[in-house]
């Protein structure tokens, strides 16, 4: 969540800088702003994900110690 939000704050910026800029800068913040978004959606799903049991290799527990018994 936080690479994206920081990734949408830098292409905000980019939409600025493309307003003051000129030449080959303002073209570049452009190219920046529009395919900011992609590479953000990219790096906010690139995480591993979790996993469901870990624990998979422990013999289970009887029930009646769950209970009080």
């Amino acid at each position: 969540m936080r690479a994206y939000l920081i990734a949408m704050g830098v292409r905000t910026v980019c939409f600025f800088g493309a307003v003051i800029a000129t030449g080959w800068l303002r073209w570049t913040m452009v190219a920046l702003a529009v395919f900011l978004p992609y590479f953000a959606v990219l790096i906010a799903n690139a995480v591993r994900p979790r996993a469901l049991n870990v624990s998979t290799q422990r013999p289970p527990v009887a029930p009646n110690r769950h209970l009080g018994g």
